[in-house]
């Protein structure tokens, strides 16, 4: 095996362009970790954070941006048992996906489902492991429930939308367009509003309220969120584009009996990381091989082209998922 593997890290904090290509050696497993030899990876807004130096890696974790990838496992730690030399696997990474080896533990990583290719698979890990513990072990999305993510055409929005509608509950999203829209009702959202449009929130009340919303927005959504919750309802809360800090009358909380609650993955155990694969590996990965929910491609990027892959990201022109192909 080669002792340096190219690699794209971040050069200094700043926009797009400090992404620049370099070479590294190629890391080793540890005690219950595998060697992956990555053939696509995942491009996601915390690696934007994280080159913009707002979002700085867990203790222990490589430097280099990436938490998703697909490949092929090269070696095993010590301790290893689920998996060996030869499989296929996409995982969940706690960083360094942007090169063309990475590590991480056994257990956060799945086989590949049947009939996806390795650009899909390496979609699915991020958004997936997100979306099933904030909307369902956390949040406890049932069938018949009326269910509002923001976002909807983001690759964690195209997610939720699918999952949510393949177990029964009502979907709503919003997204920015027409044709942004119209792809999310295509992926099973009852209604998808144009935000620059209408009101989410009147729109929202007129059917009841939401039971729960799933929010990467913050900011100025915060309290209108909480206007669109039925009594109640529950906001979950897993990144703020306009900011984390805002007023908000608590007294609407407590008479409505509503929920706010807020998660990251990233910093997360690597136990309770096992415990979101072991759920999606039994409930969710069936749909995916199925056919039932799939990944929605935007666009590839070589590994070279990072920065460019970040710019679009950043446009939000796109819709579904963003790759690289290492």
């Amino acid at each position: 095996m080669a002792e340096m593997m190219r690699a794209v890290e971040i050069s200094k904090p700043g926009g797009p362009e400090v992404l620049r290509l370099c070479e590294r050696p190629v890391p080793s497993p540890g005690a219950e970790q595998i060697l992956i030899r990555i053939d696509h990876a995942g491009v996601n807004r915390p690696d934007a954070l994280q080159r913009a130096g707002s979002y700085a890696p867990p203790k222990g974790a490589s430097d280099l941006p990436g938490l998703e990838a697909a490949g092929i496992v090269e070696a095993v730690g010590p301790g290893v048992t689920r998996w060996k030399a030869g499989d296929k696997v996409c995982a969940l990474l706690p960083g360094g996906g942007y090169a063309e080896f990475a590590t991480t533990h056994q257990d956060h990583a799945l086989a590949v489902p049947d009939g996806l290719n390795m650009a899909q698979a390496a979609a699915l890990p991020e958004t997936f492991f997100t979306v099933w513990s904030n909307v369902f072990m956390r949040s406890g999305l049932t069938a018949g429930q009326r269910f509002l993510v923001h976002g909807g055409s983001s690759g964690i929005g195209t997610t939720a939308i699918q999952l949510a509608d393949a177990f029964g509950a009502r979907v709503f999203t919003t997204a920015g367009s027409d044709e942004k829209c119209a792809a999310c009702a295509n992926l099973g959202a009852e209604r998808a509003i144009n935000y620059r449009e209408e009101d989410f929130v009147d729109i929202l009340r007129k059917e009841g309220g939401a039971d729960l919303i799933l929010d990467m927005v913050g900011g100025s959504y915060l309290p209108r969120n909480v206007k669109a919750l039925a009594d109640d309802g529950h906001l979950q809360q897993i990144a703020f584009l306009q900011g984390p800090k805002v007023e908000l009358n608590f007294a609407q909380l407590m008479v409505r009996r509503l929920t706010i609650s807020g998660s990251t993955l990233r910093p997360q155990s690597d136990a309770a990381k096992a415990g979101i694969a072991a759920e999606l590996r039994e409930k969710v990965w069936p749909l995916i091989a199925s056919g039932r929910v799939a990944p929605v491609m935007d666009q590839t990027f070589t590994l070279e082209s990072a920065s460019d892959a970040h710019a679009r990201m950043e446009s939000s022109a796109h819709i579904g998922k963003i790759m690289l192909e290492i």
